[in-house]
């Protein structure tokens, strides 16, 4: 044998020294590699948050848009119903007139003047009040 591989073989830092640093450059490595690996998974996960956040303020856009949407829909019904209201009192108060007229033209029919002018005095004092 040669007495060169003999020492080296018995050698106490020889071989640790060549397993410590294969270990360590092993290490390395594989830190390298997981740290590359965590920095892509955060990179990806960075880039999804974004996405998420963008679409989140699509989403809010989306609701506010439908908020506005719907207080001119409640604005407009509120108003309609306003007006609807209008409408009705003066469909009433047209057919409380016609009531009247007619029952003037009934009381003139039958001679009755003294009721045809009550009857006309309420309609003045009914049209003048509801004007």
């Amino acid at each position: 044998m040669n007495p060169m591989n003999l020492s080296r073989r018995r050698s106490p830092l020889a071989l640790p020294f060549n397993k410590l640093h294969s270990r360590t450059s092993l290490r390395n490595h594989l830190q390298r590699r997981k740290s590359k690996s965590i920095r892509k998974r955060m990179k990806r996960l960075r880039s999804d948050m974004q996405e998420i956040s963008r679409e989140q303020g699509k989403i809010k856009e989306g609701q506010r848009q439908v908020r506005e949407k719907f207080e001119a829909v409640e604005s407009e019904c509120e108003l309609l119903r306003k007006e609807t209201n209008i409408i009705m009192q003066q469909s009433m108060n047209t057919q409380l007139r016609l009531a009247f007229m007619f029952q003037i033209l009934k009381a003139r029919e039958n001679h009755d003047l003294d009721q045809a002018a009550k009857l006309t005095s309420a309609l003045r004092l009914f049209s003048t009040h509801n004007s």
